[in-house]
């Protein structure tokens, strides 16, 4: 109601302040004290009062709007993270386009067109087409109908021109996407702390201005294509109609006026009713953009959603029952796997038996599937076919979150947060409340503890230096944190734990020395690591080699060296390039 009233106020200081003009010369001629004069003060007092009351209600309609658009926008942070946190699995996180809709509605956040842009917008436009609709009905009543229409319809052809081009970028946005990211990648790795290193000792610093600048460009130009042909020769028509409609209006009231056809009031009412009128088929810089571009990253999340749900759709369809306490080991029984959108097998018919309280290492060449195995024993992804059984029961019959709490993975590209130590270790059991003993047992357990007792907070030290007294650590040492937190897993109930190479940064002595220290330390526990040094893992329980999916060697380490087989020969192969001083990296992954 605030926003039709802030419409219709103006209509009320045009009657009035036509109503002056129209009531001064019989003013002027009847002196002070005469009823005309009386009647032109009381008509200037109402205008007065309707513009005061103009510019005590616009502030407060722009502040409405500005606390709904507030309003949506965090309701909308909330469905973007709820969205992207929803799902069981992460193939709609993984999926290109389903993360492209995804990084486009949350970059319209940050560009500032939002869905509470939007809903603003469409406030403010309620206040601009009750003008118009005031201003027509003014001009019918005073003039004549028929010039109200044609006023009306030169504003609406303006509108809807501006409205077009509009469309146009709102059209492109999806295809510019791409390419945006590509720009907002370069520009990124151009101005953030973590590249400058690297671009500045080998050169790149040129290329990386010179490659923002041409994806830049590469994004824009459909748009300026597009803006050309909307504002060509449309444009020039709806300019050329719209003044010669305008003028023949205008010139009409002024013949009819001169002719005794109009009084004074009624030509001034109906001028600036007209004006007023055409003047509303501008562009609306915050209600248009607003409108359609906040829109738009609605469309996206939707859009996201929707291929979310249907790629996580057989995590959605597994059943939700408790998961009990693993006892047992856990068996791939004839299991399956290409990655949603592709025929290729990553697994193929993989039958595996992780036993319990044993150490078992995979291995295998790159492409191999041991880090798939791992997302579908995380259950991050389904089999495409067969079953992993844990203590003879599926595990997609498991409701996930239970089964997850069952194991602890260390992940090659572990989270490194840049919150306290405390957080980082006690992140393996979120669910239960924070023990600071138990923190600072599973860190004397990675063997960190030696470090953190050196930070400036200890535990409550945040690890980042962007922070005041933050601290930063070294590779080897947020390796142990990662290592300390599925420690602190373990000692809130996970049965399993998994190493998914989260030392392949480190050195071969370096490594070697960790999961030395980590297969003693875990002797006794269902343990399964992943390893691209051969010679990390040969103190394993058992060792599997792993080759286009399947397993092809299975047997301790010196029984794969006798076999003479696959396992030995890629053993050999990193023996000898160590024993010549070079650190193989590549027969792995």
């Amino acid at each position: 109601m605030l926003n039709v009233l802030v419409g219709v106020l103006p209509g009320g200081f045009m009657i009035a302040s036509s109503i002056v003009v129209g009531s001064a010369p019989a003013a002027v001629v009847g002196g002070l004290g005469s009823p005309a004069w009386g009647s032109l003060v009381v008509a200037f007092a109402v205008s007065a009062g309707l513009l005061f009351v103009q510019q005590l209600l616009a502030p407060l309609s722009v502040s409405l709007g500005r606390v709904l658009k507030h309003q949506v926008d965090g309701r909308f942070h909330d469905q973007i993270l709820a969205a992207s946190l929803r799902s069981t699995g992460i193939a709609g996180l993984e999926d290109h386009q389903a993360a492209g809709d995804l990084w486009l509605a949350a970059e319209q956040l940050e560009r500032g067109r939002t869905p509470g842009d939007a809903a603003a917008g469409t406030v403010a436009l309620v206040v601009k087409y009750t003008q118009l609709a005031t201003y027509t009905v003014l001009l019918g009543v005073a003039v004549s109908w028929w010039a109200a229409a044609v006023v009306c319809l030169v504003t609406m052809t303006f509108r809807v021109g501006h409205r077009a081009v509009v469309r146009i970028y709102t059209r492109l946005r999806p295809i510019m996407g791409p390419l945006r990211r590509e720009s907002m990648y370069f520009r990124d790795l151009g101005t953030g702390p973590g590249a400058a290193k690297e671009t500045r000792v080998f050169g790149l610093t040129g290329w990386l201005a010179e490659r923002y600048r041409s994806s830049a460009l590469a994004a824009l130009r459909p748009v300026w294509r597009e803006r050309r042909r909307a504002n060509g020769v449309a444009f020039a028509w709806r300019t050329v109609f719209g003044v010669v409609m305008a003028v023949l209006v205008l010139a009409w009231m002024l013949s009819s006026a001169a002719a005794g056809q109009l009084s004074l009031t009624h030509l001034v009412l109906g001028v600036q009713a007209t004006l007023g009128a055409i003047s509303l088929g501008e562009f609306y810089h915050e209600s248009d953009n607003g409108t359609q571009f906040g829109m738009q990253s609605v469309s996206a999340l939707r859009r996201f959603q929707e291929a979310s749900a249907a790629l996580d759709a057989p995590q959605a369809a597994a059943s939700t029952e408790s998961a009990a306490p693993l006892l047992g080991g856990v068996r791939f029984k004839n299991v399956s796997f290409a990655y949603p959108g592709s025929d290729r097998l990553v697994l193929d018919g993989l039958d595996l038996t992780i036993q319990a309280g044993q150490c078992t290492a995979l291995v295998g060449l790159n492409g191999s599937g041991k880090t798939t195995l791992v997302k579908l024993l995380s259950r991050l992804y389904e089999p495409t076919s067969g079953a992993i059984l844990a203590d003879g029961r599926a595990i997609s019959s498991l409701e996930a979150d239970a089964w997850r709490r069952q194991i602890a993975v260390i992940f090659q590209d572990f989270n490194r947060y840049e919150l306290s130590v405390a957080d980082n270790i006690a992140f393996g059991a979120v669910e239960q409340p924070a023990d600071p003993g138990r923190v600072a047992a599973a860190a004397h357990k990675a063997g960190i503890d030696g470090a953190i007792a050196k930070l400036p907070h200890g535990l409550g030290t945040l690890l980042s230096r962007r922070y005041a007294e933050g601290a930063e650590l070294s590779g080897g040492q947020w390796q142990r944190i990662a290592l300390a937190r599925a420690l602190y897993a373990m000692d809130h109930g996970a049965r399993l734990l998994v190493l998914d190479e989260p030392t392949s940064a480190l050195d071969v002595r370096a490594e070697a020395a960790f999961y030395e220290e980590f297969i003693a330390n875990a002797r006794g526990r269902t343990t399964l690591l992943i390893s691209h040094r051969f010679s990390s893992i040969r103190h394993a329980d058992r060792i599997v080699v792993l080759e286009h999916g399947r397993v092809v060697e299975d047997g301790t380490h010196q029984s794969l060296l006798d076999q003479g087989g696959r396992y030995a020969g890629l053993y050999d192969l990193q023996a000898r390039r160590f024993q010549a001083g070079e650190d193989i990296e590549g027969t792995e992954r």
